[in-house]
């Protein structure tokens, strides 16, 4: 039995692994399965990233990766390019952003659509296909069909949703101990691909259909948003009868069966802020809660700027002159590059937008396209009003708390709790 596992395993090691998309997770997906020993090809149609890689570069900030990457490349272990080729396991990990609707964001997946034709002319028996991007639910079932309508046989041929469960600063880690799902489009699909993702996953591998699997990766972003617009709501709530939030939430969380999250500047990135309208766009009727959560998280970033403009409004009155306004922080989350969907950034635009003077830092980029990025010293020298957006570990050193502390920064973030 031991001999007929062993030789599984260095079975399903000879296979040759096509990485279809070089961003957050698809990158360090392939460094991981490079430095376990797979031949890997990473495909991207960004010809900078695509050179970068193979330099043995990364375009993003992740803690390990770069030392992961340098590694594979080195030892030939990876190579990126622009198109696919034949392999024999294909991971899609391309971007499914939102289309921006008049009433109801819905999910584009044209990026998964057309990585599927690509792969098209490639698939033969035996091959692995597995979808990783956040998708709606019945996207898995769809490369299915578009793989027959290219006229390939798909005897033989196995597919399955296994959507990612990572958080940004910790990738590498998490991608080899969180636990996974994987949901084929069968039951043989299901366990050939387990088996896979068992050769690189320390976690606990859990089985189940595709479309569950879609819609578990839906629901634990969305429950997570529902959580934050609770804490974010509650925000808004002690503002106005002047109760300090964080000392309120550290006191009912003493609670043993209660445990409120952190409110924040609003939910940004690419899951929790985008996600929940994977669900809403499918169904309008039975996600009443779901839109609500969004609507206050969206709220509170609105609720922010207003308290801004309110502060610069007092310090006009008083001085007659229009101030400058500090933004500290511009990523979508503490200590990490992704600005995608960041509210922090929001608040920064639109008040530059309206005619503010706008001062930035963030520690973790080195140039924005809008901003001029100022060090945090620089930044509270030249400023009249500060406002904390990211809870970012430079702006929680003692000596800058007691700081901003003194100067009475606007603390949107918990960094004083």
């Amino acid at each position: 039995m031991y001999y007929e596992q062993f030789d599984r395993i260095e079975i399903m090691k000879e296979k040759k692994v096509c990485v279809i998309g070089l961003g957050y997770i698809g990158l360090p997906t392939a460094a991981l399965l490079a430095n376990n020993g797979f031949s890997v090809i990473g495909v991207d149609i960004n010809l900078d990233v695509v050179s970068k890689i193979n330099e043995g570069k990364i375009q993003i900030i992740e803690p390990d990766l770069d030392q992961f990457i340098k590694s594979v490349i080195s030892k030939g272990q990876l190579k990126a390019q622009s198109t696919v080729s034949c392999s024999d396991v294909y991971v899609i990990c391309v971007p499914t952003p939102l289309k921006e609707n008049d009433k109801i964001p819905s999910p584009n997946i044209d990026h998964v659509l057309t990585a599927t034709r690509n792969i098209a002319q490639f698939i033969k028996s035996g091959d692995l296909i597995i979808l990783e991007s956040t998708s709606p639910v019945g996207t898995t079932k769809k490369i299915q069909e578009i793989l027959i309508d290219c006229g390939v046989n798909l005897t033989d041929v196995h597919i399955a949703y296994c959507p990612e469960r990572v958080l940004p600063g910790k990738i590498m880690t998490e991608l080899i101990k969180n636990d996974r799902i994987v949901g084929g489009l069968s039951i043989k699909a299901t366990k050939i691909i387990k088996d896979f993702y068992s050769l690189f996953v320390s976690g606990k591998i859990y089985e189940t259909d595709a479309k569950t699997a879609e819609m578990c990766k839906l629901a634990e972003n969305s429950y997570r948003d529902l959580n934050v617009a609770f804490a974010n709501e509650l925000s808004m709530i002690c503002d106005k009868q002047k109760i300090n939030i964080w000392n309120l939430i550290e006191l009912a969380n003493k609670h043993p069966r209660v445990n409120i999250l952190q409110p924040s500047t609003g939910v940004g990135g690419h899951c929790i802020a985008i996600d929940p309208w994977f669900l809403i766009s499918q169904d309008t009727k039975n996600t009443k809660l779901i839109q609500s959560a969004r609507k206050v998280n969206n709220q509170k970033t609105k609720w922010v700027i207003d308290k801004i403009k309110n502060i610069c409004a007092i310090h006009m009155k008083k001085t007659g002159v229009s101030p400058n306004i500090a933004c500290l922080g511009l990523a979508f989350k503490p200590d990490i590059d992704d600005l995608r969907e960041s509210k922090a950034i929001e608040v920064a635009e639109t008040l530059l937008t309206e005619g503010y003077n706008i001062i930035t830092v963030e520690p973790n980029i080195d140039s924005h396209a809008k901003f001029q990025l100022l060090n945090l010293s620089d930044a509270i020298d030249q400023s009249d009003i500060v406002c904390v957006l990211v809870k970012h570990k430079e702006f929680l050193a003692s000596s800058v708390k007691d700081k901003l502390k003194k100067i009475g920064a606007l603390d949107f973030c918990g960094v004083f709790s």
